[in-house]
């Protein structure tokens, strides 16, 4: 009897113990957004996760039961940040651009996105947790740019760093002789809807097109019989290199919410450039036999050759606004423009400056996929 008496008061100490536990262990308050294996997402509360089925609260369907072998992925989101109104629209693939210069923010997993200009299309992909891989291309394909983005997220989740490459070819024009690149280090301070990027970067470019009249190697080339006939020497060609311009690349942009569907966009690039070329001449002379009137040798003279050095500072300014209507589609409009100044002396001491302006507007039709 004592035994059974003892029993019956382990047994309710313990239902009491449980029934105290479950009134202290709070309930999950957090939203979910649930995306199936065919990208059929859902936002609600989770009420009840069996290990089979998921039981999901949200706001337009009421409960439903997903089964978790159907699920690709749950992760918690935020009213205050990844949605406008009532609606969802996640941390936003393309708060990750600016207009023509990204901010250090990742591209989140599944999160890629293409945008057409009015100079040609652009695709971006996820490849890994802070690692994006793009093309970039002219509607002629040439040239056609490779772009590389590294992000390295800090504790403070304001503060975040970046760095970023983009490889190109001139492509099928000029034989695919041209080539350039920009790469950068960044960083990014604010949130996805209120930003603000500084940028330093190195650029060149090589556009593989040769400048001025072709040069051969001086000296005295005697004529040639061919076919019976006398023919004046072909003089030796010289192949130059073609001279690379090199810049300093400064970046400014940033990005504010200005109402539930529109932010303003600021994106400033600053180039210090400088290119030196040197410019050359000579003279070809064709001699004659004077007593027979034949051909007798080609003369080529020494090459003469005149340095310029060009310094270049331009500032591209693109001011627009984002109009984004749904999670998956955005677009942008920027009244861009170019304020340039070059400088230019040659060996000779001749110094020469200019200076220009003109308009560079832009639209943007943004998609996510």
């Amino acid at each position: 009897m004592k035994n059974i008496f003892t029993l019956l008061v382990f047994l309710f100490m313990a239902f009491q113990g449980s029934e105290i536990l479950a009134q202290v262990t709070p309930a999950d308050t957090n939203l979910y957004r649930v995306v199936k294996s065919n990208n059929q997402e859902y936002i609600g509360r989770i009420l009840n996760d069996d290990g089979r089925e998921v039981l999901l609260e949200t706001s337009a369907l009421g409960k439903i039961y997903i089964v978790k072998s159907d699920i690709q992925s749950i992760t918690i989101v935020h009213r205050e940040i990844d949605f406008v109104g009532d609606e969802y629209r996640g941390t936003g693939v393309f708060t990750t651009r600016y207009q023509f210069s990204t901010n250090a923010f990742p591209l989140q997993k599944h999160d890629n996105y293409a945008l057409v200009n009015l100079y040609g299309p652009e695709v971006h992909f996820s490849v890994s947790k802070n690692l994006s891989v793009g093309v970039m291309a002219t509607w002629i394909a040439s040239p056609i740019i490779l772009a590389l983005k590294y992000s390295i997220p800090t504790k403070n989740e304001k503060l975040n760093f970046g760095f970023g490459t983009l490889l190109g070819s001139v492509g099928y024009l000029n034989k695919g002789k041209g080539y350039g690149g920009l790469h950068w280090g960044m960083v990014t301070y604010g949130d996805r809807k209120n930003n603000v990027t500084l940028s330093l970067g190195y650029s060149y470019l090589n556009t593989g097109i040769p400048s001025g009249e072709p040069m051969y190697e001086p000296g005295t080339y005697p004529a040639q019989m061919t076919n019976g006939y006398w023919n004046f020497g072909y003089p030796t060609p010289i192949n130059f290199k073609t001279p690379s311009v090199k810049a300093t690349v400064l970046g400014i942009a940033g990005l504010a919410s200005v109402g539930k569907k529109a932010s303003f966009v600021i994106d400033m690039m600053f180039t210090f450039s400088k290119k030196v070329e040197e410019f050359r001449s000579q003279t070809v002379d064709y001699i004659y036999n004077p007593s027979t009137g034949n051909p007798s040798f080609t003369y080529v003279s020494p090459i003469n050759s005149v340095t310029r050095t060009t310094n270049a500072l331009n500032c591209l300014i693109m001011p627009g606004m984002r109009f984004q209507k749904t999670e998956f589609t955005a677009f942008q409009v920027s009244l861009a423009g170019v304020i340039g100044m070059t400088t230019s002396q040659t060996s000779s001491g001749q110094l020469e400056t200019k200076s220009y302006s003109f308009p560079f507007p832009m639209c943007t039709w943004f998609y996510k996929f």
